[in-house]
């Protein structure tokens, strides 16, 4: 059947970046949230200012660390051998999951649902692998991996974000002198924050660009990167002039306006991380089909990018968050619990070190689930009356309806696809 990759190569190229393209603009819609949900929802950030932010980090982080080369099967889901005869299937199938997933994104960003993008497109191959070849073409065991990994995930999340905003309660807002605590700890907690994104761009980001650091160079760097933040704190925080007469909340005030613009610069280093990332969602699927389509039906393991695949991935997620992504940013950032800066802080600083611990664990990991569970943790803080149970079981049942909602959609497509080309 190579003869409908030769006769239909160029379609089938065509019709896999429109769905790309679909599903890039999904992830923009939907996981831009994950950056900048609680920046907007502390009010350190309005709506506008984190879109246009989003867009520049986001973009600088698919375009420039979105990496030469993708596996062609996300996180080895399917087993490629049982495509080796039949590569055409592999093809349809992976159309079919693009569309499927970026179709699923759009819906649940219009609700404002906060979904896994990655558990979307999972769910999507899935489900064309396990009805179109055979159930046995699926890696059921990554499989359970990712359902243990809604529960394992935000839990980890929720439990840092809930010990660091307890700490800062603790050694600075419930003090005598709030502000004079803030200058002594708030550098700690920027060395902190430096040294965990530092981590999160050197593990996530800049592996995809061929600048390979093993374990002991990654950490050696990210404390020397902290070390240098924080004296930067230290010296900008020092140099506040703020009137030691004021009342305490005068003085809370002050103290949140520190963190808020801590969090603004944890929001970037998200977003970047996330843009180098998640882009591969849209695209893996993508340079699937274009180097099956150029090899004549051979399945290679890594697909090298033809050079327009990693803008159009980049320009689909930045139209998506702009023309969608606020209803998202919403609801993590507003409807789930009140967020102050150093709430917003803590939550974003917990969602990074998580995204840490599991690439170093090789946990399967929604960026999604993470913040989620942190904004639960930093809600939790202050007693479960904080949280609004309405809007987190809402969330959670649409995590649980994302991989079978994915790969539903996907089986139709697929067979829909086989029809018309036999």
């Amino acid at each position: 059947m190579v003869e409908v990759l030769v006769n239909y190569g160029p379609i089938l190229i065509i019709v896999a970046a429109l769905f790309g393209f679909l599903m890039a603009y999904g992830i923009g819609a939907n996981d831009v949230a994950n950056a900048m949900g609680t920046s907007v929802g502390s009010g350190a950030l309005t709506i506008k200012q984190a879109i246009i932010i989003a867009m520049i980090f986001e973009f600088a982080g698919a375009y420039l660390a979105g990496g030469e080369v993708t596996s062609t099967i996300r996180k080895g889901i399917i087993d490629s051998a049982f495509f080796v005869d039949q590569p055409e299937l592999l093809v349809y199938g992976m159309i079919s999951a693009l569309l499927a997933a970026g179709v699923w994104l759009v819906v649940a960003s219009i609700l404002g649902w906060p979904v896994s993008t990655t558990h979307s497109i999972i769910g999507a191959i899935i489900g064309f692998a396990a009805v179109g070849v055979g159930v046995d073409s699926v890696n059921w065991g990554k499989v359970a991996g990712i359902v243990g990994s809604w529960i394992v995930t935000p839990a980890i999340a929720g439990f840092i974000a809930y010990v660091i905003f307890q700490s800062a309660q603790k050694l600075i807002f419930d003090t005598e002198d709030p502000l004079k605590n803030a200058k002594r700890y708030v550098p700690f907690y920027m060395g902190l924050a430096g040294m965990v994104l530092s981590l999160v761009t050197i593990k996530k980001g800049l592996k995809h660009v061929g600048l390979h650091f093993d374990n002991t160079e990654a950490w050696g760097l990210a404390i020397a990167i902290s070390v240098v933040v924080a004296m930067i704190g230290k010296f900008f925080i020092g140099r506040l002039k703020l009137d030691p007469s004021a009342d305490r909340d005068m003085h809370f005030a002050n103290v949140e306006k520190v963190f808020a613009l801590l969090m603004v610069v944890t929001a970037c280093g998200m977003a970047f991380a996330h843009g180098s990332n998640d882009v591969a969602n849209a695209i893996g699927p993508l340079a699937a089909v274009v180097s099956i389509v150029h090899a004549q039906g051979e399945i290679l393991a890594k697909a090298p990018l033809v050079w327009w695949i990693l803008p159009l991935g980049g320009v689909g997620i930045v139209i998506g968050l702009a023309t969608l992504g606020s209803r998202v940013i919403m609801t993590i950032g507003k409807n789930i619990t009140h967020l102050t800066p150093s709430r917003g802080f803590a939550a974003e600083l917990a969602a990074a070190s998580t995204v840490v611990i599991a690439s170093g664990t090789g946990l399967p990991i929604s960026t999604t689930q993470t913040l989620v569970g942190a904004v639960l943790g930093v809600g939790m803080a202050r007693g479960i009356a904080a949280l609004n149970l309405g809007v987190v079981r809402n969330i959670v049942v649409s995590w649980v309806i994302t991989l079978p909602a994915g790969a539903g959609l996907s089986i139709v497509i697929f067979y829909l696809i086989r029809a018309v080309l036999g």
